[in-house]
């Protein structure tokens, strides 16, 4: 017996379907798909939460200086002459970051690498501008693992909704409790 469903495909195809709906599941808080893949996702999704609990608190803040380009009320870099080449002129700002400590960052790479690219469209922008990339492993830290730091496993809910139309496979609801 395997110790997985193999959901009818091959195993890059079942990798890929269950990135993309574990992605879509932690960015849209729920999803609409059959049962056996809820199962499986399920069980992918509530390790990388149970990751981002353990991990939530796991930084300090550091304060760094950093080398910031001059900009003008257009938006683009203020340039100044020295010994006759144009030379961009930079301010010192300094700023508070988070750096994680070692196991945070494991954490947040495995993140990275199961997790598909989100972009997350803005309609009261246009064209090219309305499509924005998404931060999914900063959500995981910031919003979904404190949400669940009290709660010890069981972050979905899975309701069966009744048997799709086409071809009778129950379909189901599952979604962040």
């Amino acid at each position: 017996m395997a110790g997985y469903r193999k959901l009818g495909r091959t195993s890059s195809q079942r990798k890929a379907l269950l990135r993309n709906q574990v992605t879509n599941l932690l960015f849209n808080g729920k999803m609409v798909t059959t049962e056996q893949k809820a199962k499986e996702v399920r069980s992918i999704a509530e390790k990388f939460i149970t990751m981002a609990v353990k991990e939530k608190d796991n930084y300090e803040t550091v304060t760094v200086k950093a080398k910031v380009a001059r900009k003008d009320k257009d938006g683009k870099r203020v340039k100044e002459v020295v010994d006759g080449k144009k030379v961009t002129v930079f301010d010192e700002v300094e700023k508070t970051i988070k750096k994680d400590h070692p196991s945070r960052l494991h954490a947040r790479r495995q993140m990275l690498a199961f997790f598909y690219p989100v972009k997350k469209y803005d309609s009261s922008l246009k064209g090219r501008k309305a499509v924005k990339d998404f931060d999914l492993i900063a959500k995981m830290f910031d919003e979904i693992a404190p949400k669940y730091a009290k709660r010890k496993g069981g972050y979905t809910r899975i309701v069966k909704i009744g048997q799709r139309k086409g071809d009778a496979a129950m379909e189901v609801l599952i979604e962040l409790v």
